[in-house]
């Protein structure tokens, strides 16, 4: 009899940790692909402006970041539904029409950014915008359609650890820790262009398709209720790893750039790789640089182009699974090349990456507001009661949703230039 205990405990410790990996996946993918290009250079430029003045920030997006997520996983799980059927199911079809839009333009500057970012890297080494471009956009497309999730998620993850190449950067900056710590206790919240470039921050870290795509893909992989744990240390890993990021180029940046030329402005990749390569080198500044940055433009363009995808599909309805073939899922496959394909020729043909990638990432910031209305409506109205949020959960996801409303709201005032 204790024996056969002994074995059903152990077969039940099997079963839960099977579903805690079976559950990794998803937040990784979503939070490697927000650190993109566009947040990339936001960061930068960001770094190269304010110095170390940008690293608190950073921290404090970690836990933001998570509890908003966290909000999706619930969705995704409890619902078994994706973002885009959930709010037509809830409020009916016109409001998700104008949630799903208001996603898509976020992914078609997102995906112009990511290509604007892989035709930069391309530049360092001689290679025209129209042939890196080309080819990103041909690779893309055959990993899109190979008729299987886990695939998908797998070369997608890969692809995205190349980021962790910033870190190269970082440690040959050599950053003084005494004046890191200095730049930890700086805030200065009263200047405008402070302000300006924090609000793009926030775009850069919570994006509306990041939403559309983890409650998709917990679908997607057949996820359910009992892998919840899981869903929840895979986003946690997730977020903190992809601040992690964003911090590692903050403090490249002010220790090299900010440091020497403060308030340089940085209008292209190469300007950034340039302005790096007297203090870190060629293998610093080119290899490491173009490696990390090659790495999250991929992976973002993924990420970005099936959440329009998954989104158009679930408020019109037809077939969205990356496990069909495309003669299964044509709409769904078809809608997926076209993004690539429009994005890709926006950037052969025209490309100020800094300007439009800090535009981008405010426009984000600008429609945050609508987009976290809807998931935090969805979670009153759409979750069963067991799976809702409760005392200091809620209250402490309400109000970091608040602050980036707040900012959202903050940002809109100003690109109206009232």
């Amino acid at each position: 009899m204790v024996k056969s205990l002994t074995q059903q405990q152990r077969s039940q410790r099997q079963l839960r940790l099977l579903q805690l990996l079976t559950a990794f996946g998803p937040g990784l993918m979503v939070m490697l692909a927000d650190t993109d290009a566009g947040s990339i250079i936001t960061v930068a430029q960001s770094g190269a402006q304010w110095g170390y003045a940008m690293i608190l920030p950073q921290i404090i997006l970690i836990p933001i970041l998570f509890f908003i997520q966290e909000v999706t996983i619930r969705l995704g799980l409890a619902t078994g539904k994706g973002h885009g059927e959930a709010i037509r199911e809830v409020f009916g079809m016109k409001w998700a029409f104008v949630s799903v839009i208001t996603m898509f333009i976020a992914s078609l500057g997102a995906l112009v950014t990511e290509f604007a970012g892989i035709a930069g890297v391309g530049a360092l080494f001689g290679v025209p915008p129209w042939m890196s471009v080309s080819l990103a956009t041909i690779l893309l497309i055959a990993i899109g359609i190979t008729g299987s999730y886990k695939r998908f998620e797998i070369i997608g993850i890969s692809i995205g650890l190349l980021e962790l190449f910033f870190i190269i950067s970082a440690f040959a900056a050599h950053p003084n820790p005494a004046e890191m710590a200095k730049g930890l206790t700086s805030l200065p919240l009263t200047n405008t262009n402070y302000l300006f470039l924090l609000g793009a921050n926030v775009g850069a870290v919570i994006m509306p398709w990041m939403i559309f795509y983890q409650q998709g893909a917990y679908v997607d992989k057949g996820l359910s209720k009992e892998h919840l744990k899981g869903a929840r240390w895979d986003t946690a890993i997730g977020s903190v790893l992809t601040q992690a990021i964003m911090i590692v180029v903050v403090v490249a940046v002010g220790a090299t750039i900010y440091k020497a030329h403060p308030g340089q402005s940085l209008n292209s990749i190469q300007d950034v790789a340039g302005a790096l390569e007297p203090f870190l080198g060629t293998f610093g500044a080119k290899i490491a640089f173009s490696i990390g940055m090659l790495g999250a433009s991929v992976i973002a363009a993924l990420v970005v182009s099936i959440a329009a995808s998954w989104g158009i599909g679930e408020i019109f309805g037809f077939k969205k699974s990356l496990n069909n073939s495309f003669k299964e899922a044509k709409s769904f496959y078809l809608i997926f090349t076209a993004a690539h394909i429009i994005g890709a020729l926006l950037v052969i043909f025209s490309i100020n990456l800094v300007s439009l990638t800090i535009d981008v990432e405010v426009l984000n910031a600008i429609l945050l507001p609508i987009v976290l209305g809807f998931l935090l409506a969805l979670e009153v109205k759409h979750l069963p009661d067991e799976w809702k949020m409760k005392g200091w959960h809620r209250w402490l996801t309400w109000g970091c949703s608040g602050v980036v409303i707040a900012f959202g709201l903050y940002m809109a005032v100003i690109a109206a230039g009232v």
